[in-house]
């Protein structure tokens, strides 16, 4: 980054040079950037509904935009209603997702497309207009021309229920007191869980908490058999979320893992410390040797989910926050953590979460 740092500066100093010693010469400007040719879309009148929520609806390309400098350029998506794209505040209510650094292509499933589209305002069930443009950079930002979607949104169904996940995590097979799974739309159920060392990897699906019905695996460990007698069998150790549906009759895990990070921690800014999830509870735990400093609460051992602290009081800590709860005194401490996740594909996550720090 440095050397992208220093090219910059040395492309000003000798702009300002170069004004400097020629009092009459036209001023230097800064070469100007666009885009090359127009981005495209797979489809610009999209109907969605729960059924293809899972499902790839909208593919936006877009060709490599070229600065004057030699250096990585980072593009984002930008979504906003027709009416707000002009005027003093055009695009200022804009949806942005970022793409990353040298992408030059972004798909969105059903449900992400619908969050945005309800989240501007479009009415449910109705068709409405969109528009869609690709933002590039680097020393400053470019941006696409625009092109106008026709997306109809739907309402998400209020559903209630859930499944429920017996199995060797627990230490013993117990569905009076296994792993519940709620429901996140028709038929379909998420939750976490963690395989502890020592504990075995395997489980069932029951749909109530009895052994009257269940699901085991079939020729495939993701596919759903009804009173099958066979295990299916998550990929080992650690944390993972969990999604089953019964539409389908698959199921899939996805490692999943919070943790704490910060120069109180083991591993201080670099790695987290990952915590377990506790089924019973809904909470996330660890219990470690903290040293005087900082801990926040990131995901997947990435800054891209992070929740950091205002103070050391409230036991509340927010979505991208920058601050962090500070430990005075080293020690052996217990962590808890919960957040109410259940379905940030779909509903983003929540902006805090709660968490309590104890010296034992």
């Amino acid at each position: 980054m440095k050397k992208y740092i220093n090219k910059l500066f040395i492309l000003g100093s000798l702009l300002f040079l170069g004004s400097s010693c020629e009092n009459d010469a036209e001023l230097t400007t800064l070469k100007s950037v666009s885009f090359p040719s127009e981005i495209t879309v797979s489809s610009t009148k999209i109907v969605l509904t729960e059924d293809t929520a899972d499902d790839q609806v909208l593919l936006v390309s877009w060709p490599e935009v070229t600065f004057p400098i030699d250096a990585p350029v980072t593009y984002a998506l930008q979504f906003d209603l027709v009416g707000d794209t002009s005027g003093a505040n055009a695009w200022l209510k804009a949806k942005r997702i970022e793409v990353g650094t040298a992408v030059l292509s972004k798909t969105l499933i059903g449900q992400e497309l619908n969050k945005i589209a309800v989240d501007l305002g479009l009415p449910i069930d109705v068709e409405g207009k969109l528009v869609v443009r690709v933002e590039a950079a680097m020393d400053r930002k470019v941006f696409s021309n625009p092109i106008t979607l026709t997306v109809t949104p739907y309402e998400k169904s209020v559903v209630f229920g859930e499944i429920y996940m017996p199995g060797a995590y627990q230490g013993e097979w117990n569905v009076d007191i296994a792993n519940s799974l709620p429901a996140i739309a028709k038929g379909v159920y998420q939750g976490y869980v963690t395989v502890l060392p020592g504990y075995g990897p395997v489980f069932k699906l029951n749909t109530e908490r009895n052994w009257a019905q269940f699901y085991g695996a079939g020729a495939a460990n993701s596919d759903m058999v009804n009173m099958s007698t066979k295990d299916f069998a998550l990929p080992g150790e650690g944390s993972y979320q969990v999604k089953v549906n019964l539409n389908t009759l698959k199921w899939s895990a996805t490692p999943y893992s919070w943790g704490i990070v910060g120069d109180a921690t083991s591993g201080s800014w670099d790695n987290s410390t990952p915590m377990n999830y506790d089924y019973q509870t809904k909470t996330w735990k660890v219990t470690a040797v903290l040293v005087p400093g900082n801990v926040k609460f990131r995901l997947n051992n990435e800054w891209k989910i992070n929740y950091g602290s205002k103070n050391t009081t409230d036991g509340i800590a927010y979505l991208d926050d920058q601050g962090a709860h500070y430990i005075g005194e080293g020690g052996t401490y217990e962590i808890t953590m919960k957040i109410n996740d259940i379905d940030p594909a779909s509903l983003g996550y929540p902006p805090t979460l709660t968490y309590t720090i104890t010296k034992k």
